[in-house]
């Protein structure tokens, strides 16, 4: 087989340092626009894209080539790099990353949860969200058995 084909598609979250509440509405638009370059100069598919002040939710496409944390480490890596030289901007993130599979018949679902992050976090932390997606995933584990 000459060709590869890959459906691989991962909601991926991680956080500021600590948790720190510093990515405001403009910085934030920033960050994503750096994180888009990024992602098109490595050839990393990034279908939808937003947060909050503490917070990133991706969703990727992978590629046959590309890992879940190599991804992580580039996109993570290469935003700071891009950021660390301004005190304005300074993002640091936090170590670790959550990634969670999501099936072609969820890609709508997850798109537009991660559309609506504003929304949803007007009553909910961050802590809480990530046990809410954590559960789910344990649940519906436990349910396929």
């Amino acid at each position: 087989m000459p060709h590869s084909y890959s459906a691989l598609w991962v909601h991926l979250v991680w956080s500021t340092k600590n948790r720190d509440p510093i990515l405001t509405p403009m910085l934030r638009a920033e960050l994503f626009k750096v994180v888009l370059d990024i992602a098109a100069d490595h050839e990393i598919y990034v279908d939808r894209l937003n947060g909050v002040e503490d917070h990133v939710h991706l969703l990727v496409r992978l590629r046959t080539d590309q890992s879940v944390a190599d991804v992580v480490k580039t996109i993570k890596g290469n935003s700071w790099e891009h950021f660390k030289n301004d005190p304005e901007k300074y993002i640091s993130w936090q170590d670790g990353f959550a990634a969670f599979s999501v099936s072609p018949d969820n890609i709508k679902r997850v798109r537009g949860y991660i559309d609506n992050q504003e929304a949803h976090h007007e009553s909910k932390a961050f802590s809480d969200e990530l046990k809410q997606l954590k559960a789910a995933v344990s649940s519906a584990t436990k349910s396929s058995s």
